[in-house]
């Protein structure tokens, strides 16, 4: 009968036609068919021509449906940079394989090592930064929101105990902050936990719609899969007056144990949220360098895939030809240009201290947004410290397992999505492909995201703490 979809208006028009179809399905599936076939068409035949377009509408509707099950895949284009660096940069695909390509399990092993309390950043940094970050909390001026004065206490609903916890968990244990069905999110471990502290009218509201004996944990910003946090900050408020912070301290502590662990719990006033009012925001990725890669030798590969390992002293690429005088056309050229595959820390540090100071657009460096959040002062931080610094990560005391890693520093007053991912890979590019200084805020001006490189790998990336009061730049880790 699939002749007969296919060819039904022309059947409606044209008897001819309807005998040259019935002749076909008599000869495919016999009498039967021919008699079904004939009386469907005639009848079709006679009926209005709304009715042929109905049907022919349905088929397009069904047909339409077969291809949007068929995956399509996407070409993306690499985007036409017009500076004299445009050959040497790495496109998307060479961006992201560069980056993954990476001993990240040792990162990951030390992020652990540093939530369980078996290291800190102090450690890592050695000289480099102040002894400011241990397992305590390391913001002493933060005591003006863990008084409560007898002013504030009042009756009623306005007699709710707001409580400030910060916590430390590990980002390979848990897929991510929010909440999620089927995922073990730091979220969900948190509210199951403050479920027993929550007052008797909550708990009659959540008893009667069905849902589990959870309590709401607000927090300072949600980090994605794999990204860890080492003081991060959330709030739990109830009505329930016998409710300490130890008590909540040690319900947490007790539901996974090496891989979440709360550093303090404090009461805090009733106006205190811990997104709205932070200030600032410190964030810290840890990129694992390969065996080799801290020499002065600089390997390049041309677009052909053959590498070759060539001296460089300076800031500069080393390429074969001139970038100046290329042009787009000419596939000659691009074919010359050799694309390293190394870069300098002390170049990334050249880009991102260009950004210190300055209220600035990340639209092209966020991805995920809303729409809402693509244009205007939603897409403007102010970035109050960035630098980068090569370090020796220890892995493994006892073996004596150490590797070098670069670090990167990122404060700022918030963040956009996957923006800090974005800056790192990016910077990494830009130095890699000896760009500018002000690389990173020309790119601001492009035209669409392709400009930017993929995000980094969330593996290196990890949330510091969250700050409450202005910002010190002797608290920085990296000077």
């Amino acid at each position: 009968m699939h002749c007969i979809f296919k060819n039904l208006n022309k059947t409606v028009y044209g008897g001819s036609i309807m005998s040259k179809v019935i002749l076909q399905v008599k000869l495919k599936h016999g009498d039967t068919a021919r008699a079904e076939a004939e009386h469907w068409m005639i009848s079709a035949y006679q009926r209005p021509r709304t009715v042929a377009v109905e049907l022919q509408s349905q088929i397009s509707r069904r047909r339409k449906l077969v291809m949007e099950k068929i995956p399509q895949t996407k070409d993306y284009a690499h985007y036409n940079h017009t500076d004299s660096f445009r050959f040497a940069r790495w496109t998307s695909r060479e961006s992201y394989v560069f980056m993954y390509a990476r001993p990240w399990e040792k990162v990951v092993n030390f992020y652990s090592n540093v939530v369980n309390g078996q290291t800190t950043l102090h450690q890592l940094f050695g000289a480099k930064t102040r002894d400011i970050l241990d397992n305590t909390v390391i913001e002493p001026s933060d005591e003006s929101e863990t008084v409560i004065t007898p002013s504030q206490k009042r009756a009623g609903r306005w007699a709710r105990m707001n409580f400030k916890i910060i916590l430390s968990y590990h980002g390979g244990s848990f897929d991510g902050w929010q909440k999620q069905p089927g995922l073990n999110t730091v979220q969900e471990v948190i509210e199951k936990s403050l479920g027993k502290f929550v007052d008797e009218r909550k708990a009659g509201l959540l008893k009667d719609k069905g849902l589990p004996l959870e309590g709401n944990a607000v927090v300072a910003g949600r980090t994605d899969k794999g990204v860890t946090g080492f003081q991060q900050v959330c709030s739990f408020y109830t009505w329930r007056e016998d409710v300490r912070p130890q008590n909540i301290e040690d319900a947490i502590n007790s539901i996974s144990p090496g891989k979440l662990r709360v550093l303090s719990v404090t009461q805090v006033p009733r106006t205190f949220h811990p997104n709205f009012s932070a200030k600032w925001r410190r964030y810290l990725y840890i990129f694992p360098l390969n065996a080799g890669e801290a020499d002065e030798e600089d390997t390049t590969i041309t677009n052909d895939g053959k590498t070759s390992d060539q001296k460089n002293n300076s800031d500069d690429i080393i390429v074969e030809g001139n970038l100046e005088s290329a042009d787009d056309d000419d596939k000659d050229d691009a074919e010359r240009i050799k694309k390293p595959t190394r870069f300098k820390v002390s170049k990334v540090n050249k880009l991102l201290q260009q950004l210190e100071g300055k209220l600035l657009s990340y639209k092209m460096f966020a991805r995920d947004t809303k729409p809402e959040r693509n244009t205007g002062p939603p897409t403007e931080c102010f970035i109050f410290h960035a630098r980068a610094t090569q370090v020796t990560l220890t892995t493994d005391t006892k073996k004596g397992d150490y590797s070098e890693a670069m670090c990167i520093e990122l404060v700022a007053n918030r963040f956009l999505r996957k923006m800090v991912r974005v800056l790192v890979a990016t910077s990494i590019r830009e130095a890699a492909a000896g760009a500018d200084d002000d690389a990173l805020i020309k790119l601001m001006d492009a035209t669409c995201r392709r400009a930017t490189a993929p995000p980094a790998p969330p593996d290196g990336l990890c949330l510091v703490d969250v700050g409450y009061n202005d910002f010190d730049s002797q608290t920085c880790l990296i000077f």
